[in-house]
């Protein structure tokens, strides 16, 4: 009630104003911020290029564990693209009240994990410079590319998914961009004129917008869900113990939607903090993120269950040798892993208090993060490092080069998401309005409560 209080004060230009502070005021502090982005993510690039002219070797990766952290970051980031666009469209599609100021941050951050997260698979290339193997384009010789490549299956659903969530994150800013147009001088108003594609808001606009937007929702459902299958693909394909298993694709899901939810936290979080939103992203937001949180914390524990019994019952020589690894080499991280997503968050998120805290369930999102992060890292190494010959076990450890590339690819995701919230409107100010507009409160017994007026199916703005 004090969101809706507030908003009602607000004028569109004064509302606009509140809402894109950022793209209005260069502060010293965006320019240091920025600054010091760009200063890791050039100085982990240097050390990409480092490692293409010295080779491989330079790296952690020996036979047999050819997967290492390349690939883990890989999986890490396309799994935490997946919340970011499937909360906005779930919450697009039932129209639930509280969506509309998550919406944009949610869908930028699919964009940018996915860019990030692509970029992985490019790197771990032995010959980086030969990239264009992966793409699916049709040739006379017949010789690339090769369909049964993981390489392949990734490049498409990734290129897919991306173009996919570009076009989601674009259509949802078209009403915004008109109004920024209309606010903006110079350059900005240039650059909105041609992005708002001539949006004027008028009836049958926003009608076709409203029929467009839930049409691209309801469709990308499905591609998301079926990118992350293709990832888990990537590895049940193959015939090695921990991997062949017909559970991994509802198995990465559950875990990209777990990690993703935990992103979308942590960034509203964020932007909270900086942009100064307080009004607009309220305990109510943050506690129901934590419920989903919550939800998916149990779907995960029972995932991961119901494949740690099914092998622990069976026995099977190849897959006991991978399991008995969690308790030597692997332990610590095991433990790091299974505190982390499921010791901690169970009961924190049982806690209305926790939830509705911005500091804790931040840090509960933060721990969430670190734990799938060494999940991924226990499905592609382990099961590598305990092939069936024991002659050849092998551990892995990353060298400094890959720790850049961890740091790199957060600092990276930070540094495009600063730019975007300096160039765009980081909340839907277009779906605030409307929720302002569409929501009253009305005398209930003793109690005055909100109510949502729906409006008919037939009818637009």
């Amino acid at each position: 009630m004090n969101e809706r209080n507030h908003l009602a004060r607000q004028g569109e230009g004064k509302l606009y104003e509140e809402l894109s502070r950022s793209n209005l005021v260069t502060t010293k502090a965006w320019y240091r911020a920025a600054g010091i982005l760009f200063a890791v993510t050039a100085g982990a690039a240097g050390v990409f290029f480092y490692m293409m002219a010295t080779g491989i070797g330079v790296t952690g990766l020996s036979r047999p564990v050819m997967w290492g952290t390349m690939i883990i970051l890989f999986v890490f980031w396309i799994g935490l693209s997946h919340s970011g666009t499937l909360i906005s469209a779930i919450l697009r599609i039932t129209r639930a009240g509280w969506r509309a100021p998550v919406l944009r941050g949610a869908e930028a951050m699919t964009v940018f994990a996915l860019m990030v997260g692509g970029l992985f698979p490019l790197m771990h290339l032995g010959r980086n410079w030969r990239f264009y193997y992966m793409i699916p384009y049709p040739n006379d010789r017949l010789l690339w590319p090769n369909f049964r490549s993981p390489l392949l299956w990734d490049m498409v659903a990734i290129g897919t998914y991306l173009t996919g969530s570009i076009l989601f994150l674009y259509f949802g800013m078209i009403p915004d961009l008109a109004v920024a147009r209309d606010f903006s001088t110079g350059w900005r108003k240039k650059l909105y004129t041609i992005l708002a594609a001539g949006f004027r808001g008028t009836h049958s606009e926003w009608r076709r917008y409203h029929v467009a937007s839930t049409l691209f929702a309801v469709l990308i459902i499905p591609v998301a869900v079926s990118v992350h299958s293709i990832v888990s693909w990537d590895f049940a394909m193959a015939m090695v113990p921990g991997w062949h298993s017909t559970i991994f694709a509802p198995y990465f899901v559950a875990g990209a939607i777990y990690s993703g939810i935990a992103g979308v936290i942590t960034v509203m979080a964020f932007l909270r903090r900086v942009f100064r939103l307080e009004n607009f992203l309220t305990e109510r937001h943050f506690d129901n993120l934590g419920k989903l949180l919550l939800t998916m914390t149990l779907v995960w524990g029972y995932f991961y269950f119901a494949e740690f019994l099914t092998t622990w019952y069976s026995r099977l020589p190849e897959d006991w040798a991978l399991i008995s690894s969690y308790g030597g080499h692997f332990l610590p991280l095991f433990i790091l892993m299974l505190t982390c997503n499921f010791l901690i968050p169970l009961p924190a998120l049982c806690l209305s208090k926790v939830r509705r805290s911005v500091p804790a369930i931040l840090a509960v999102s933060l721990v969430v993060n670190v734990g799938m992060l060494a999940e991924r890292a226990l499905i592609v190494v382990p099961s590598l490092a305990r092939r069936n010959d024991p002659s050849i076990w092998l551990n892995y450890f990353p060298t400094w080069v890959e720790i850049s590339f961890i740091v790199g690819s957060i600092t990276l995701f930070s540094l495009l998401y600063v730019i975007f919230a300096k160039l765009f409107p980081v909340m839907a100010i277009s779906d605030i309005k409307e929720h302002l507009f569409r929501t009253t409160d009305r005398a209930v017994g003793g109690a005055v409560v909100p109510s949502v007026a729906e409006e008919d199916e037939g009818e637009g703005k």
